[in-house]
């Protein structure tokens, strides 16, 4: 691979795809069925070529690898630069591995103007990889902001029936979290002269500290609206309930686990002095959110609502764990963060994708409407009891390495936050099992609920891959923490070494 541009290949691949559906030309059947089977096989092309970048990754290596830089902006000392490092690797290969799922998942979903959906999905791609390979802030901006337009579309066009202010909602919430973090690009700039990503992890501890605050606070703005967080999260149940199955899966998947990145990439190593102040708040926020969301799903539970909601609540309480893990800034605390963030991905497409199986069959997804489906959907009752195990942790699925090392890395750090997040694990246990008894168990209460197919092949092939890969990280978790190793370990690193530098006081817990 070397001499390769296998990051660009990877993330402008999907662009190719998009463009050949875009000059495909007959009848409107024969369209709609070349634009699915170009999307997909497009898609699964830039899953291998991520494999490629899983296969060649030095885990002992420190620093990026695959690197690719062009100048730009030369004259403002701004350039085209990419590369990954042990995070970042596995935030492309979620990405690009649940794509292809998504795009089976709206396989029959969609039918009215299926060649621009399937182009509107295949930028959405593109622009997720971009930026999750950047190594230059402007760069990574600007895929950020790409990310956008394709999801408000696809909401907008193929939604619900309240999809208008549901995309607009999104969109405008979403805008205004990108204005924080250009806000903090924009400072960054003006004060270091550069964009570039690694120049300003070196350097970002030279800020003076209430400089580093207050871009560390425009981040977190950006990251609660985007994730989002109490009070700011009135889009997302609009956003979930209306989206395409296919899209509220990548919604879920791997668009909110952005907010985490973002703390990795630039909070964390960028501003040490802010970090150290403000990671107690980070706690306060997280734990919060956890206890409050987790009432929200009992609510949703006990009322019998839309299963939607549910996964999209659930999911974001779990999410909680990554962000107590990562400001642990303990090496289990870290790792275990980036293992939550990729497994709670995995699980909520895979969740979404189990929704959408429901209400292809029942045309809801209210829980009271759909009740005692294992009797005719064994396999779809075996497959969902697993993402559900894996979403509470069960020990065997992904769910459980993540937050074990979490819990590990917060006992660490305080007594205290180990304590509400084991309670929040035994809260998310109750709930998820509750739901899963009502949908899968509970007499039908709809004559039509006996009815329901088993999955096709098509779901099957839908849910397998994610099962696999599911049990894979809880059984053989190391294969993943090997790559991240190095990279937490210098992250952590430099983060001391920072703070070293700058004479900061270190505010822990108590």
């Amino acid at each position: 691979m070397a001499g390769w541009p296998i990051l660009s290949l990877t993330t402008f691949l999907p662009l190719v795809g998009a463009a050949s559906i875009l000059v495909i030309r007959g009848e409107a059947e024969v369209v709609a069925r070349n634009a699915r089977n170009i999307a997909l096989w497009t898609s699964l092309a830039t899953f291998v070529l991520s494999l490629l970048l899983w296969a060649g990754f030095d885990p002992a290596a420190v620093g990026y690898q695959f690197e690719e830089r062009a100048p730009w902006l030369p004259a403002f000392n701004i350039n085209y630069h990419m590369g990954i490092d042990g995070i970042s690797l596995f935030f492309v290969l979620l990405s690009t591995f649940v794509t292809p799922l998504c795009i089976l998942a709206s396989w029959e979903r969609v039918q009215h103007r299926v060649r621009e959906y399937m182009v509107a999905f295949l930028v959405f791609e593109a622009a997720m990889t971009g930026m999750f390979c950047a190594l230059d802030f402007l760069v990574f901006y600007l895929f950020y902001e790409a990310v956008l337009l394709p999801m408000f579309i696809i909401i907008g066009v193929w939604g619900g029936a309240r999809r208008v202010p549901a995309s607009l909602q999104f969109f405008l919430y979403t805008m205004l979290g990108s204005l924080f973090m250009l806000i903090a690009l924009m400072v960054l700039y003006l004060n270091l002269g550069t964009t570039d990503i690694p120049t300003l992890i070196d350097q970002g501890h030279t800020l003076s500290r209430t400089t580093q605050i207050w871009l560390w606070l425009a981040l977190l703005a950006s990251f609660v609206i985007k994730v989002p967080v109490w009070p700011v999260h009135t889009w997302l149940p609009e956003a979930y309930s209306e989206a395409p199955i296919g899209a509220a899966a990548l919604l879920g998947g791997v668009l909110l686990k952005v907010g985490g990145y973002i703390f990795l990439r630039f909070s964390i190593p960028m501003l040490p002095a802010a970090t150290d102040i403000l990671a107690p708040l980070v706690y306060a926020l997280a734990v919060f959110a956890l206890i409050y969301i987790s009432f929200v799903v009992f609510m949703i539970t006990q009322a019998h609502g839309s299963l939607r909601k549910w996964v999209a609540y659930a999911t974001l309480a779990h999410m909680g764990f990554g962000y107590i893990g990562m400001f642990t800034l303990t090496t289990q605390g870290l790792q275990g963060a980036v293992i939550v963030l990729v497994s709670y991905g995995l699980i909520a497409v895979a969740l979404f994708c189990a929704v959408g199986m429901l209400e292809e069959r029942a045309k809801t997804s209210e829980i009271a409407k759909i009740s005692g489906v294992v009797r005719t959907m064994p396999i779809f009752a075996f497959s969902t009891m697993v993402f559900i195990l894996a979403s509470v942790g069960m020990p065997g699925t992904s769910g459980f390495v993540g937050e074990f090392l979490v819990l590990v890395g917060a006992f660490l750090a305080s007594t205290w936050l180990a304590v509400f997040a084991a309670t929040i694990i035994v809260l998310g246990c109750i709930y998820a099992l509750w739901m899963y008894r009502l949908v899968i168990f509970e007499k039908a209460e709809r004559a039509d609920c006996s009815g329901f197919k088993d999955l096709n092949l098509r779901e099957v092939a839908i849910v397998v891959p994610l099962m696999l890969v599911i049990l894979w990280i809880g059984i053989y978790p190391d294969s993943f923490i090997h790559e991240t190793t190095t990279t937490v370990a210098n992250l952590i690193n430099h983060y001391q070494t920072a703070l070293a530098d700058a004479g900061s006081i270190t505010v822990t817990l108590h």
